[in-house]
């Protein structure tokens, strides 16, 4: 029975040097193909073209190169760009690029659907069929990098996984695709400019903490207090908020990362006074430098609404008089649904 070949992207570079050796290759060949690998993004051994007909098709024998591909892409009104991508074995995960003046973001996924079952977001209303690999999570930030160059003619400033999935219960492909997006021998960009968004996995952010990460770290928090924040996100009842706010205190003393809190406005729901004052106690708990307040995009499955545009001032102004550094986040991409947690692929089910 014929095994089944070993991606060789899941190679480090001393396995590739081994094997070279092995077959009794030139050991600068060794460079030549972890550069197509990781800063040509070569999809494919005969895209190496300085390589020998004969090692190129060596390769091929030996290994897999499986690559991501675009599958559709939408355009929306605003200069926001959604791209469904392909994976090898047939899966669809969306990844977002959104350009502003000075910015040029990728907002990219990290499982395909996703486990956790927020009440709000589309996406929590698939399940979760598997996590990326490490090489898929990289594909997705170089191809939506490919079209910033295209249509912006600027590289990528900033990547945020905000898209579907919970990167912290992918862990260690998180990690190990950050670490090659920020490689010099990868693409080169400052960790500073990464930023994780959790929807609040202690354990796992205390983790974070302990491998003394360089990226910064999102909290989805949508909710001030236990019991509401229960009801939109059940992880809530695993990791409630006062485990979160000692996560993050201690991630904090770790690395000196800087910390967000995420908070969507449900109209009714989590948008009075009384919800801002208990916002601006766990604000001051922690050494959070921002919050973002995000309108709230409706999806077909959820019953949430936007609030009013006086009670997001009032809100809003209400955490400015308390000192409390906020920042209204409007949507972009609402057109194409490519908005904050409306990525579900509507067409691909």
């Amino acid at each position: 029975m014929k095994t089944e070949k070993k991606n060789i992207r899941h190679l480090s570079l001393a396995d590739i040097e081994a094997y070279f050796e092995q077959i009794d290759e030139k050991k600068f060949r060794v460079k030549q193909v972890w550069e197509w690998l990781w800063q040509k993004h070569a999809h494919s051994f005969d895209a190496m073209t300085n390589l020998s007909k004969e090692l190129r098709a060596k390769l091929s024998e030996d290994f897999s190169l499986p690559a991501l591909t675009v599958d559709a892409t939408q355009y929306s009104a605003d200069g926001t760009i959604k791209s469904r991508f392909k994976t090898f074995d047939g899966h669809l995960v969306e990844g977002v690029l959104i350009p502003t003046e000075e910015r040029k973001t990728a907002c990219v996924s990290s499982q395909i659907g996703c486990s956790l079952t927020c009440k709000f977001c589309a996406t929590g209303y698939m399940d979760r069929k598997r996590n990326l690999d490490f090489d898929e999570i990289y594909d997705e930030v170089v191809l939506i990098n490919q079209q910033s160059e295209r249509v912006h003619e600027k590289k990528l400033t900033n990547i945020v996984f905000m898209g579907m999935g919970e990167p912290l219960l992918n862990y260690n492909n998180v990690l190990k695709a950050i670490e090659r997006i920020s490689s010099p021998d990868g693409l080169g960009m400052s960790p500073r400019r990464v930023t994780v968004s959790t929807a609040g996995v202690a354990k796992m952010i205390r983790q974070l903490g302990d491998d003394k990460v360089k990226f910064k770290l999102a909290l989805s928090l949508h909710a001030a207090n236990d019991q509401k924040r229960h009801e939109i996100m059940p992880i809530n009842d695993t990791n409630n908020i006062k485990s979160l706010i000692e996560a993050l205190n201690y991630f904090y003393k770790q690395t000196g990362n800087e910390i967000t809190f995420e908070y969507i406005l449900f109209k009714d729901f989590n948008d009075s006074p009384k919800d801002a004052d208990e916002l601006i106690k766990i604000y001051r708990q922690v050494p959070a430098d921002l919050v973002n307040i995000i309108e709230y995009n409706p999806i077909d499955a959820a019953k949430f609404q936007k609030p009013e545009e006086e009670t997001v001032e009032a809100f809003m102004k209400q955490l400015e008089k308390n000192r409390v550094n906020a920042r209204l986040r409007r949507s972009r991409g609402k057109d194409i649904d490519a908005a904050c947690g409306q990525l579900a692929n509507k067409d691909s089910h």
